[in-house]
């Protein structure tokens, strides 16, 4: 079944500036500023304790600003509650699935729809297990039986049924053993390829990377380094500290 998003060329759907942020009494952003085009698949890679999740968080409402701006398609996001940011399509995949375990599998998926708020559908229940078979086949099952791969698809899944215009993951491989993290990423591949505008969380540095157009690295809450992924991925300092027996440590901050 084709897969269908609204694309528009050489549009950014996404802008942030100067976005600065506390979570737990820390400062986790510094003036971050970052820009995702319609679209592109952007990765956001860093070491632990680098403020990717809190940024995504901040996009989505869930950790409020200090100051700066978060602008989507044009309209400011800063102030804006959680249910209200997911009813303009900018829906959150967030780490650990966050799932409701006692419900099924499709009672997960149809809750889903709550994030269109008088939008119109662009997924279906049927398209959505076409894209992860698995669904279908344990639709009446119990959501928290399934496995960690499992329950990532219906996390995506049940996203989807409330019809994005932009897509937020927050380490969808966490935890997956390697031929489950190959279907999820050739699910995100191939939504990307339909139009589906997305901004990726990974600690999988490479698997992002290679999936990625462009790709920011944050150190410290700041933008450390950012442009084509391709590029990022063959800088010897992202090999060595992100991609090598060294991952993790901090490397020069050459953003602009």
């Amino acid at each position: 079944m084709p897969l269908s998003f609204r694309r528009i060329s050489g549009r950014d759907v996404l802008n942030l500036a100067n976005l600065t942020a506390s979570y737990g009494g820390i400062t986790a952003l510094h003036g971050v500023g970052l820009q995702v085009f319609a679209g592109e698949m952007i990765a956001l890679i860093g070491a632990n304790g680098a403020g990717k999740s809190t940024l995504l968080n901040c996009i989505s409402g869930i950790v409020p600003a200090s100051s700066g701006e978060i602008a989507f398609e044009g309209t400011q996001l800063r102030g804006r509650r959680p249910a209200a940011i997911a009813r303009m399509g900018l829906l959150q995949v967030p780490e650990g699935r966050q799932i409701l375990s006692d419900l099924s599998v499709q009672e997960n998926l149809q809750l889903g729809v709550l994030a269109l708020g008088g939008r119109r559908a662009t997924w279906s229940y049927e398209q959505v297990v076409e894209l992860f078979p698995v669904l279908g086949a344990r639709r009446h099952q119990r959501a928290g039986s399934l496995s960690g791969g499992e329950q990532q698809m219906l996390a995506i899944g049940r996203a989807l049924m409330g019809a994005p215009r932009m897509l937020l993951l927050d380490e969808p491989s966490l935890g997956l053993a390697p031929k489950i993290v190959d279907q999820v990423f050739a699910a995100l591949t191939r939504l990307n390829q339909a139009g589906l505008t997305i901004l990726l969380v990974e600690q999988n540095a490479r698997r992002a990377l290679s999936v990625a157009s462009r790709a920011y690295i944050l150190e410290g809450g700041k933008v450390a380094r950012a442009g084509p992924a391709a590029e990022i991925a063959a800088d010897p300092q992202v090999v060595t500290y992100y991609l090598g027996n060294l991952a993790g440590a901090a490397i020069p901050n050459t953003a602009a």
